[in-house]
């Protein structure tokens, strides 16, 4: 049974890094409304190959199907990310009398996915009001880190490994890279990305008027759908340098943290590793800022924020096994 939820522990952490990047990709590619209606799309589960049906249902709304079928494709796999989440809960339930088992982060799990669900479906009937799209992103985000940490625990087990406390560093690193990718989520749910045409000042030739009040506020007018933004070009900015900031506060931890974690065993693979994603990331940022945000290189730095949760993942594994070590041999020496 253990085995089995492992394998089950593994596929589902594929599904849901494949569901992850799916929804930066309909993101990404305007496709948040790509289905005006949920959970299916124009009315049905299976969009026709031409517009004709859809058009004499649906007479006076423009369709594309394109966005639709972008839509229904992220739907369809975080439908199945649930069905398998949902399984992994009753496998939990089934072994809730076995010592160690992580039955209740698979039963947070079962909760999560289910708001999920409900965000989105708000993301399409509140029409991208960027409070719940970058939620809907968060909540992603957070599925495949708790995917990753029942994995960990259900390998400890099969193992048969001792219990260790995650450093508190990789902690706070993790903490760090979760701000900016709520930043970063907030920056592309309120079109700011194209807001700065320079990458290290916001504008070099003109002084900006920073509207913070404006760009961070999370109760905002849609309207008839927030398609294209309806933030004024200051607030925006706005949006942008506090990115920005929250990059650097990211780089600061980490150094802070990389100081405190480099002499511990096995985990400076795993550090440089880690620093070499993050500066990629910080490139890519640069990039996406003097070529105004094409489609290749957004997808290229959503799917990096993703390459940092799972390499801090992998170091908050690693430094378990660290610690564990250094325990052995303090119980040795004594």
């Amino acid at each position: 049974m253990m085995r089995w939820s492992l394998r089950l522990a593994t596929l589902a952490i594929g599904l849901a890094l494949v569901v992850v990047l799916l929804g930066g990709w309909t993101r990404l590619n305007d496709a948040g409304l790509g289905c005006p209606d949920w959970p299916g799309c124009y009315g049905t589960w299976i969009l026709p190959d031409d517009h004709s049906e859809l058009s004499e249902r649906h007479p006076g709304v423009v369709i594309d199907l394109r966005k639709g079928w972008i839509e229904m494709v992220h739907r369809y796999a975080a439908g199945t990310l649930g069905v398998l989440i949902l399984l992994m809960s009753v496998m939990a339930y089934r072994q809730r009398h076995r010592h160690g088992y992580p039955v209740a982060l698979s039963y947070g799990l079962l909760l999560l996915v289910v708001a999920q669900g409900i965000f989105g479906m708000w993301t399409v009937t509140l029409r991208l009001l960027p409070a719940v799209v970058t939620l809907h992103l968060l909540g992603g985000l957070a599925t495949l880190t708790l995917l990753i940490l029942l994995r960990q625990r259900l390998m400890r087990m099969v193992q048969k490994e001792s219990h260790t406390s995650a450093s508190p560093w990789v902690r706070l690193m993790l903490m760090a890279l979760f701000v900016q990718l709520a930043l970063g989520g907030w920056t592309s749910t309120n079109y700011a990305g194209w807001a700065c045409s320079d990458w290290f000042y916001c504008h070099r030739d003109q002084v900006v008027d920073y509207d913070f009040v404006a760009g961070l506020n999370p109760v905002m007018s849609v309207g008839p759908n927030y398609e294209g933004g309806l933030l004024p070009a200051e607030a925006r900015a706005a949006i942008q340098v506090t990115h920005r900031l929250g990059a650097l506060m990211l780089f600061v931890v980490s150094l802070l943290g990389t100081a405190k974690l480099w002499c511990r065993s096995g985990l400076r693979r795993p550090l440089c590793g880690y620093w070499i994603l993050l500066l990629t990331q910080a490139g890519l940022g640069v990039a996406n800022v003097i070529w105004l945000l094409p489609l290749g290189l957004a997808v290229a730095h959503h799917a990096g924020a993703v390459a940092l949760l799972l390499m801090l993942m992998h170091l908050n594994s690693r430094a378990r096994v660290a610690e564990q070590e250094i325990n052995h041999g303090y119980l040795v020496a004594h």
